[in-house]
């Protein structure tokens, strides 16, 4: 018998029952999963030894003989199954002769360069995405060019909470649950000496802090 050429993704989903075989991408690893070939061998010598476990003496030498049978010529059954299966799942596949993968048509083959698409990207696509990926950015970088504080305070003192009632201030220049100041002035009216909230007198030139 011949080699087998194929991908090297596949897995082998064979049993005692029969033989099947899903080979995949070399890309993208989307499957193609080869229709079940039962073996009759497997079946038969599974048979005698569900028999010899009931019944014992007789069939059960019969279901261990057919056993070694099985196991002699599973071998040979196994092949000529995988080769079958490989001329099954091969038209999904093509061989990309720059990188040597095996893709799958459907969705990592470029027909018209005939070459993967790692190797061939389809300019579509890309196009799309660089697109898409520009816009992003230059959407970003046109938001950070606006001013989105022109109407926010953002030198007088911002408290938090309340220090009157411990109230969330929610931004607010009153306190939404008592009411009291939440941004005092802290600059002297008379010489604009700057100071902590909460100061009677300024420091500076002694005014009274309104």
């Amino acid at each position: 018998m011949t080699l087998i050429q194929f991908t090297r993704n596949h897995n082998d989903l064979s049993t005692d029952k029969g033989f099947q075989f899903e080979f995949l991408c070399d890309r993208c690893g989307n499957g193609f999963m080869t229709e079940f070939q039962s073996s009759a061998t497997g079946m038969a010598a599974s048979a005698l030894r569900a028999a010899g476990g009931l019944f014992g003496g007789i069939l059960g030498q019969a279901g261990s003989s057919a056993y070694e049978i099985e196991r002699a010529i599973q071998g040979p059954a196994h092949d000529r199954a995988f080769h079958a299966a490989v001329d099954e799942a091969k038209p999904n596949f093509k061989q990309c002769p720059k990188c040597t993968h095996w893709v799958c048509i459907s969705s990592c083959w470029n027909s018209k360069r005939a070459l993967c698409f790692d190797c061939a990207p389809d300019l579509e696509v890309e196009l799309a995405a660089e697109q898409s990926q520009a816009t992003v950015e230059q959407m970003k970088e046109k938001v950070r060019a606006q001013d989105l504080t022109k109407d926010v305070d953002l030198t007088s003192e911002a408290a938090a909470l309340c220090p009157a009632c411990g109230a969330r201030t929610q931004g607010a220049k009153f306190c939404p649950e008592c009411g009291k100041s939440l941004r005092p002035k802290n600059e002297c009216t008379r010489c604009g000496t700057k100071f902590e909230a909460g100061t009677k007198f300024c420091p500076e030139c002694g005014n009274k802090v309104a």
